[in-house]
């Protein structure tokens, strides 16, 4: 990746290094890919181990200490964990802990820890910068803290979850150096 990246806006700084493999570039949880003063600050999620859940809520959720959340497009979070509702039957299991796909009964669970990592972004910009590539409403009233779904960013589909804290994007690790450079180019072209 080059040290800018232009376009109609002119040339802006390229995130840090990340490389051909996001994975084995990113900076540690904490450490911001980029950040605009005052504005917006990127950073990797901490570690995470993710499980793709269907099936039936209450047993998925007994079996991971977690009571999934039936509402559309909401969140849950007990102890350390999230559940993310995805679709009718469908949720996206967050957790600091491995956890095993086999003890589940009730349901299909998928281990899709390594195929996609979390971002992390806050800041009084960090709704504007989503909204750069992002075709849904950000503001608080149309988008409060709790509520996620699927989305695009740019091209690349994502998760994206409102916390209290800002958002947690959640994006294949293929597509995380594009996601990345779209936010800085995005976050630099602000007020």
């Amino acid at each position: 990746m080059p040290d800018t990246l232009t376009s109609d806006i002119g040339a802006v700084a390229a995130p840090a290094r990340l490389g051909t493999s996001p994975a084995l570039y990113f900076p540690p949880a904490g450490i911001a890919l980029f950040a605009v003063p005052g504005r917006v600050a990127v950073r990797p999620a901490p570690n995470l181990h993710r499980l793709a859940l269907r099936g039936d809520p209450a047993a998925l959720g007994a079996a991971f200490g977690i009571a999934l959340p039936t509402a559309p497009c909401r969140s849950a979070t007990a102890d350390a964990r999230a559940a993310l509702w995805l679709g009718p039957d469908e949720w996206l299991l967050l957790s600091p802990n491995r956890l095993d796909p086999a003890e589940v009964p009730g349901g299909a669970v998928v281990d899709v820890s390594h195929r996609q990592l979390g971002l992390l972004l806050d800041g009084c910009a960090a709704a504007d910068t989503l909204a750069a590539g992002c075709p849904l409403d950000l503001h608080p009233s149309a988008f409060p803290p709790g509520m996620c779904t699927r989305t695009v960013f740019g091209k690349a589909e994502i998760v994206l979850w409102r916390t209290e804290a800002g958002f947690h994007l959640e994006v294949w690790r293929s597509f995380a150096a594009y996601v990345c450079a779209l936010m800085a180019e995005a976050s630099s072209s602000g007020p």
